[in-house]
């Protein structure tokens, strides 16, 4: 019945209007943030570690805005997986770095193209399927009524879902090599024996080693892509930077240090809230300097 209830409102709520789903989602994160000590802790923490800020005041006040964006994120959900695809699409207001994907697709190379969970991270895979056949690697929810609309909204134009488990990595590996794009979270917590550890805003974070095996072996371009939420709802702006990366140093550092230069863009749209620097069940902890 709970479930049955979940789903009705989250359907309801993609009914609203862009605008008004972000104006309520900062009111939710400002009660979540109430409501949870343990998830207002963590965003109290992650983003201090990080270093974003100056002044005391000014710490407080990037710390007013995480919370105001981390509520949008989760009311943007019913709009971007339940209205049109086309009407997701046309909420990208402007793009910066397109040739980037042109060039590759022009020169046959797969792309792989690398979100993290900074802004509308999920217009992303949407809108790369609009223009060319997209493979994304995906988790399930812990809420299994959540899984349909993920699924639903996910796949959809020429995006389609591959499970984050040996068989979803056969079907990056095919995708690549047919010159077809694939999507990743690189700041999603992998699981023992698939990350290592490195410095992520100070501080060491187990980090997936996939992407860099995948783009190694597939010679695909490597991009790292955002969806900036722009004020009052007016849409998204995408960014495509493209990521040269040297395959004798560490690759999961280099990204790192890149997603660290996107989020500094807009710090208070990061999910600083995400567990980021958990240590994964048969990890071994990081080396303490």
């Amino acid at each position: 019945m709970t479930s049955y209830l979940f789903a009705t409102l989250f359907r309801f709520l993609s009914f609203l209007p862009l605008p008004a789903l972000h104006g309520l989602g900062a009111i939710l994160g400002r009660i979540i943030y109430i409501a949870s000590s343990s998830y207002a802790q963590r965003m109290r923490e992650n983003l201090r570690s990080a270093r974003l800020h100056g002044s005391e005041s000014e710490y407080q006040a990037l710390l007013a805005q995480t919370i105001s964006e981390a509520g949008k994120s989760v009311l943007e959900l019913p709009w971007v997986w339940c209205r049109p695809v086309e009407q997701v699409y046309s909420a990208v207001r402007s793009i910066e770095g397109w040739e980037h994907v042109e060039a590759a697709q022009s020169a046959g190379r797969g792309l792989m193209v690398l979100t993290p969970h900074w802004g509308c991270f999920e217009v992303v895979g949407l809108y790369f399927g609009k223009h060319s056949a997209m493979t994304n690697l995906y988790r399930a929810p812990k809420q299994a009524w959540l899984e349909r609309f993920m699924i639903n909204g996910r796949a959809r134009g020429l995006s389609k879902l591959a499970p984050a488990d040996v068989s979803g990595v056969r079907l990056l590996f095919k995708a690549l090599k047919r010159g077809e794009g694939i999507g990743l979270l690189p700041d999603q917590v992998p699981g023992n024996g698939e990350g290592e550890w490195v410095e992520f805003f100070h501080r060491p974070a187990y980090t997936m080693t996939l992407s860099g095996r995948l783009a190694q072996s597939s010679g695909a371009q490597v991009l790292l892509v955002s969806a900036e939420r722009l004020p009052k709802g007016q849409g998204y702006t995408l960014r495509i930077t493209p990521l040269d990366l040297d395959f004798t140093q560490s690759v999961p550092l280099q990204i790192n240090q890149a997603m660290e230069r996107t989020i500094a863009i807009a710090p208070a749209q990061y999910l600083w809230s995400y567990n980021r620097y958990k240590i994964p069940s048969g990890v071994t902890p990081p080396t303490q300097n």
